[in-house]
Parts: structure tokens; C-alpha cells; sequence
């Protein structure tokens, strides 16, 4: 009788094992490879950002230059 109450104690684990572990093992099986995501930035910001400097260094030039333009000194 001891042997049977070993067995089915086993077995019982063994049922309980399966039971939380196979759910997780047939995900895993199923799984297939994620489509590659998309690009954060398609350079369309960068060449915005890069635009937006050159108009400054344009501006900062021409208000340099300005002065000069403008001064009542003949040189």
C-alpha cells in the first residue's frame, strides 16, 4: 500500500508540473519571429533640425554684416 501513495504522490507532482509548465512550453513552440519595427526617425526631422541651424548661422551672419552696411563712416 506504501508503494501505491508513493506512485500517485509522484505522479501527482508530476500532473501539477505539467499543468503549470506545458502552457508556457507550447507558447514558446508557437512563437514566431516579430516583423522588424519601424524606424524611429526617416531623417525627415534631421534634415529639418540641420535647416533650421543653417537659417540661424544666416541670420547671425547677416546682422553681422549689417553694421557695416549701414554705418555713416566711409572707410
Amino acid at each position: 500500500m506504501a508503494f501505491f501513495k508513493a506512485v500517485s504522490e509522484v505522479l501527482a507532482m508530476y500532473s501539477f508540473l505539467f499543468a503549470i509548465f506545458s502552457p508556457a512550453v507550447l507558447e514558446a513552440q508557437s512563437l514566431s519571429l516579430a516583423p522588424a519595427p519601424a524606424p524611429s526617425s526617416d531623417g525627415t526631422s534631421i534634415d529639418q533640425g540641420i535647416a533650421y541651424i543653417l537659417m540661424l548661422v544666416a541670420l547671425v551672419i547677416t546682422y553681422l554684416i549689417h553694421p557695416f552696411d549701414a554705418s555713416s563712416y566711409q572707410f
